[in-house]
C-alpha cells in the first residue's frame, strides 16, 4: 500500500490550511524567540535589584545555550521516533511549564535551574518548527514559507525589546517570564487541532493514520478551494525505523557537514559578533545609551534580513541564496571596521545585520532541515542544531579574546572565516533545494538535479 502523501501534499493549493499550520508552529517558535532575548534585560534588572550579581548572572545566560544544546538533540529523536506533534507538544509544555515556574523563583540558584529547562524546550521548538513547515507546504513556494516562519521568529527580539521596555520597569522582570510561560501554554492548547505530518506517518510504516490525516486534509483544502489538481506524481515514503548512523552514510555524511557548518556558521555570526555590538560600541568610547541605540537602529537587519529570503529562497535558491550572502557579510565586515562616522556605522551595520540574517533564514529555517529525507529529517537538523548551540557556548569567549588581542577586526576575521568555508563546503556538496519536492532532494534520488520539466510541473500544479 502506498499513500503517496508528498505527492498528493506537494500538489494541495495554497489556502487557509497552510496558513494555518503556519500560525501554529510560528507561535511556538515566536515565543521561543521572545524568551530568548527577554534574557539580557531580565538580567539588568535582577542584577540592579540585588536578586544577583554578575557572575551568577552570566550562569543565567550560560544555562540557556547549554539546555538549548540539549533540546536540540533531544527534539529530534523525539520528532523522528514518536512524531513531530508530539516533539512540539512535548517541548512548547516543558518551555511554557518553566517558564511560569521562573516566576516565582525564590533565588537566582532555582531560577538558574528553571532557565536550564526553558532552555531544552527552546532548542527543541526551532529544530521541530522548520522540518515540519516544510513536509506540509508545496516546493514551489516552500521558501517563502519558512522565511514568513523565519520573519515573525526574528521579530521576537522586538517584541521583548518592547514589552520589557515598559513592564521591567513598572512591573517587573518575573512578569517577562509569565508573559512567555503564558503564551506558550495557549498555543499549546490551540496546536491540539494541528495535523501529524502524513509524510512522517507514512514513513513509519502508519498508513492507516496516513491516510486518514491526509483524507481529512484534502477535505478541508477542497471545501476552500474547489476539485483539487490532480497528483503529478508516485511516491512511496513507508521506509521503516532508520538508526541515527544513516546520517553518517556514504550519500549523507556530506549533507549533515554543511548542515552542521551552516548552524555553526549562523550562531557565530549571531553570538560571535550582532551579540557583541553593544560590548564594542561602548568600548571605543560610546556611551551606553547610544551604544545601545545604535543596536537599535541596526538590529532592524532582523526582520529585514527574513524579508530578503523570502524574496530571493525560490528565485535564486537557498544554497547560492547563502553563498551570496555570506560573501556579502565578508566584504561588509572588513568595511564596518574601517568607519568611524556614526551615519556610516549604523547604514553599514544595518546590511551587515540584514546579510547575517539572512544566511540565517536561508541556511537555519530552509536549507538544513531540506538536505534531510522524512525518516531522519528532524535528527538531521538536530545534529546540526546541536553543533551549533555548541558553537554559540564557546564563540562569545573566542570573540572577547580576539577583540581584547587585535581589536573587533578579530571579531570580523573569525566570522569571515568560518563563512568562507561554509560557502566552499556548500560549493563542493552542490546540492540545491529551492523548487524541489523534499523527495528529489533526497540522497539516492536525483540529487536535486530534476529537469526543468519536472519544476515546471511542480509550479503548474501550485497555481492551478
Amino acid at each position: 500500500m502506498s499513500v503517496n502523501a508528498a505527492g498528493r501534499l506537494d500538489r494541495l493549493p495554497i489556502c487557509s490550511f497552510h496558513w494555518k499550520i503556519l500560525g501554529l508552529i510560528a507561535g511556538g517558535a515566536f515565543l521561543d524567540a521572545f524568551d530568548i532575548y527577554l534574557a539580557n534585560g531580565a538580567v539588568a534588572a535582577m542584577v540592579k535589584q540585588g536578586f544577583t550579581d554578575l557572575r551568577h548572572g552570566a550562569m543565567f545566560v550560560s544555562a540557556t545555550f547549554v539546555g538549548m544544546m540539549i533540546g536540540a538533540y533531544a527534539a529530534g529523536h523525539i520528532g523522528d521516533r514518536l512524531g513531530r506533534r508530539y516533539s512540539y507538544q512535548v517541548n512548547l509544555g516543558i518551555f511554557g511549564l518553566a517558564s511560569i515556574a521562573a516566576c516565582f523563583a525564590p533565588n537566582i540558584e532555582w531560577l538558574i535551574v528553571l532557565r536550564f529547562i526553558m532552555g531544552v524546550g527552546l532548542g527543541a521548538e526551532l529544530v521541530v518548527a522548520a522540518g515540519t513547515l516544510a513536509e506540509f507546504v508545496p516546493p514551489a513556494t516552500r521558501g517563502k514559507w519558512v522565511s514568513l516562519l523565519a520573519i515573525i521568529i526574528n521579530s521576537g527580539l522586538f517584541a521583548a525589546l518592547a514589552a520589557g521596555y515598559w513592564i521591567i520597569p513598572n512591573l517587573g522582570w518575573r512578569y517577562m517570564f509569565a508573559i512567555a510561560g503564558i503564551g506558550a501554554l495557549i498555543v499549546w492548547f490551540l496546536r491540539h487541532r494541528m495535523p501529524e505530518s502524513p509524510r512522517w506517518l507514512e514513513s513509519t510504516g502508519q498508513l492507516d493514520e496516513a491516510e486518514a490525516t491526509l483524507a481529512t486534509i484534502e477535505r478541508e483544502v477542497e471545501a476552500r478551494v474547489g476539485t483539487l489538481p490532480p497528483v503529478q506524481r508516485v511516491v512511496n515514503l513507508n521506509v521503516g525505523a532508520v538508526p541515527l548512523s544513516a546520517l553518517f552514510a556514504p550519500g549523507m555524511r556530506g549533507r549533515t557537514f554543511v548542515a552542521a557548518l551552516t548552524a555553526i556558521a549562523v550562531n557565530i555570526g549571531l553570538y560571535g559578533f550582532i551579540a557583541w555590538l553593544p560590548t564594542f560600541f561602548v568600548s571605543e568610547g560610546l556611551s551606553i545609551v547610544k551604544s545601545l541605540g545604535f543596536v537599535m537602529l541596526m538590529s532592524i537587519g532582523s526582520p529585514v534580513g527574513g524579508l530578503v529570503g523570502y524574496l530571493i529562497a525560490d528565485r535564486i535558491g537557498r544554497a547560492k541564496g547563502i553563498v551570496l550572502a555570506a560573501l556579502v557579510s565578508i566584504v561588509l565586515g572588513w568595511i564596518y571596521v574601517t568607519l568611524r562616522e556614526p551615519a556610516q556605522i549604523i547604514i553599514v551595520g544595518f546590511c551587515l545585520v540584514t546579510t547575517i540574517y539572512t544566511i540565517t533564514t536561508l541556511g537555519l529555517f530552509g536549507y538544513i532541515p531540506e538536505l534531510f529525507p522524512t525518516e531522519v529529517r528532524l535528527r538531521g537538523t538536530g545534529v546540526a542544531g546541536t553543533c551549533g548551540r555548541a558553537a554559540s557556548i564557546a564563540t562569545p569567549y573566542l570573540a572577547l579574546l580576539l577583540y581584547q588581542r587585535v581589536g573587533v577586526s578579530g571579531v570580523i576575521a573569525m566570522v569571515s572565516v568560518i563563512f568562507a568555508v561554509l560557502c566552499v563546503a556548500i560549493c563542493i556538496l552542490r546540492v540545491e533545494t529551492s523548487r524541489h519536492a523534499l523527495e528529489d532532494v533526497a540522497p539516492g534520488t536525483s540529487d536535486a538535479t530534476s529537469t526543468a520539466q519536472d519544476r515546471d510541473a511542480a509550479h503548474a500544479a501550485e497555481h492551478a
